[in-house]
């Protein structure tokens, strides 16, 4: 899961990048990066977080009233620092290109770039490969001034190629800004506008807040398999490249975006209210004896509110986090995402001390986060410790650019509430269902018929992920997780 942003304005774009960018960081702490473009490329990348990166020093280096920006956590590629985001190519024209998603054919894909066309790939980051077969049909194009059907064509060259999840902006040297969502529209993206100048200014984000705090209004979705180029006359031109199924990722709302954000016009925070709404209909029919709700911060504190006004419970927020510690789901090591739990939340005894606890937290994925909050509720001196996820239990591999690519990590893989339980150290778990979920969702945006539940329910909607791709899914990721992802050419 990554944050992307694109910006063409009427001066230095730098802070309004910078801005964006901060305002999704949570999308990715691992690496960040931006190019400018002001006749040439500027460029500013590195692992670590937004403001750790971009310096004074390194912000005056990035001219240019057009730029992408990026915040990444690895999938496919092991974090290193050339897979850091937005990626360049020299030809055709001169390129830049940021994604967020993930591609589910990389090896094939990677194989046939060098078998056919003679691509060597720079680094293990798959928007090498949406960025060169993009790159190949411009190429084909023969053209010094690209119209719009010669941007769509390319578009549509990536859509026959490429299989997976994807939402993409790039910048064409001196023709114009892209951007495109995959034929399923799997990842978020949008647009706004911003009346500032003689000319409008446009920016592109993954979530809406990014938007909002770079003051763009008049803010629409890309729709799935939609195509968008503003061209070097600033005029926009859109095109639904592909009618496909929208199928937007559940996970978005569970627990990815921010609660201000609005994914396909359904509002995060809303949702997760409704979530809780449905998840107390489900804790009161267990009859369990609680005597407060605490969310696990900072996601499920919206449905834990909900959850004790229904069943009108005690709420507290009896565990502290600390800021400066990031999301340790998406953090790209195991080990440091053990160590890190107690160093980012602290429980407050005096609220946990000789009560019945209903813990609320927006999932449960490998269970070692879940099981260490648990101990420390424990510790405080806590009678009994229910556990409630307001999202259904995870039990298949993520192919679309979540960390979740092997079974062996799910918790639930193979279990049911009460053996969760067990091994999380709770007295007894309670799942949200899936239709519960989905219902939440489309109570916000009612013409949101389809999802991407995949990790849930093993349905992927693209119809294209074999049990064999899956094993060479799993498989790359253990060798990058290594730090050894064979090339195989």
């Amino acid at each position: 899961m990554c944050g992307i942003i694109g910006v063409w304005g009427n001066g230095p774009v730098i802070r309004d990048i910078y801005q964006g960018l901060l305002a999704i960081q949570h999308r990715g702490q691992d690496s960040a990066g931006v190019i400018t473009f002001d006749g040439r490329f500027h460029a500013k990348k590195g692992n670590g977080l937004v403001h750790d990166i971009f310096t004074p020093e390194a912000v005056q280096s990035l001219r240019g009233p057009i730029g992408l920006g990026h915040t990444r956590y690895p999938t496919i590629g092991g974090g290193s620092g050339e897979d850091a985001q937005p990626f360049q190519l020299n030809s055709p024209f001169g390129l830049i290109m940021a994604h967020n998603g993930n591609v589910a054919n990389y090896r094939e894909l990677r194989d046939e770039l060098y078998r056919e066309h003679h691509r060597l790939l720079n680094s293990d980051c798959d928007v090498e490969i949406i960025l060169n077969f993009f790159a190949e049909s411009l190429a084909r194009e023969k053209t010094r001034a690209l119209e719009p059907q010669h941007v769509f064509r390319a578009v549509e060259a990536v859509f026959r190629k490429v299989r997976g999840s994807y939402s993409v902006v790039a910048y064409v040297a001196d023709q114009g800004l892209v951007a495109f969502r995959d034929p399923y529209g799997i990842k978020p993206l949008v647009a706004g506008v911003r009346r500032d100048g003689l000319l409008p200014s446009y920016a592109f984000a993954s979530e809406t807040v990014s938007l909002n705090i770079m003051n763009f209004g008049e803010i629409r979705d890309v729709e799935a398999g939609e195509a968008v180029f503003i061209d070097k006359a600033r005029n926009l031109h859109r095109k639904r490249l592909v009618k496909g199924s929208p199928s937007p990722c559940l996970f978005e709302w569970v627990y990815f975006a921010r609660p201000d954000t609005f994914i396909d016009k359904a509002n995060v925070y809303k949702v997760r209210v409704n979530l809780g709404r449905a998840l107390a209909r489900e804790i009161r029919r267990r009859k369990l004896a609680i005597d407060v709700v605490v969310p696990v911060p900072d996601s499920a504190r919206d449905a834990a509110i909900e959850i004790a006004r229904r069943l009108g419970l005690k709420y507290s927020e009896a565990l502290v986090k600390n800021r400066y510690i990031g999301r340790t789901f998406i953090m790209p090591a195991d080990e440091k995402r053990k160590s890190s739990v107690r160093q980012k939340l602290n429980p407050i005894a005096s609220e946990i001390r000789g009560r019945k606890v209903l813990l609320v937290d927006d999932s449960i994925v490998r269970g070692n986060t879940s099981k260490a909050i648990i101990e420390m509720i424990r510790e405080s001196g806590a009678r009994k410790v229910y556990f409630a996820s307001y999202s259904p239990p995870l039990r298949h591999p993520c192919v679309y650019g979540i960390d979740m690519q092997t079974k062996t990590e799910f918790v639930a893989q193979d279990a049911d509430e009460a053996a969760v339980a067990r091994r999380i150290g709770a007295d007894k778990v309670i799942y949200q269902s899936l239709a519960a979920l989905k219902d939440a969702v489309r109570q916000e945006n009612p013409k949101l018929r389809g999802f991407c539940a995949a990790c849930f329910d093993g349905v992927y909607p693209t119809g294209d992920i074999t049990p064999e791709l899956l094993e060479d899914i799993e498989a790359d990721r253990k060798r990058a997780h290594d730090g050894q992802l064979d090339l195989g050419l």
